[in-house]
């Protein structure tokens, strides 16, 4: 079994060095719950696959406790690692969940923060 446990940390803020002090998450939960299920019920039916279990916390969370919880279970090692990463990757892409990031000064989307980079790297 491999696991991916993700933390909230408290790395600053690119756009203004500020720390993180908690994160709240909203979701759109009837489609993120299906799209869940789905990407659970794709991967493991995956060679050497077992069972995959996946869950996102919906909710304010501090410094240090748990966002997202994936484990893979397979009968070797070399079928879960992939998939764990994958699952990982996807919940973010496809998954209706979405990251707003607090501090001491402000608080942010967490998208928000790419597009206002980009926007001012380019203008």
């Amino acid at each position: 079994m491999a696991t991916f446990v993700g933390i909230v940390r408290e790395d600053p803020v690119e756009s203004s060095g500020s720390k993180v002090t908690y994160l709240e998450y909203e979701a759109f939960e009837e489609v993120a719950v299906q799209k869940l299920q789905e990407l659970r019920d794709e991967l493991a039916k995956r060679e050497g696959v077992v069972d995959v279990s996946i869950h996102h916390v919906v909710d304010r969370l501090g410094v240090g406790e748990a966002s997202l919880i994936i484990a893979v279970l397979g009968t070797h090692r070399r079928f879960v690692f992939s998939v764990l990463e994958e699952a990982v990757e996807r919940v973010k892409k496809e998954v209706p969940i979405w990251k707003k990031e607090f501090t001491s000064e402000d608080a942010y989307w967490v998208e928000n923060i790419t597009a206002r980079r980009d926007s001012e790297a380019s203008g």
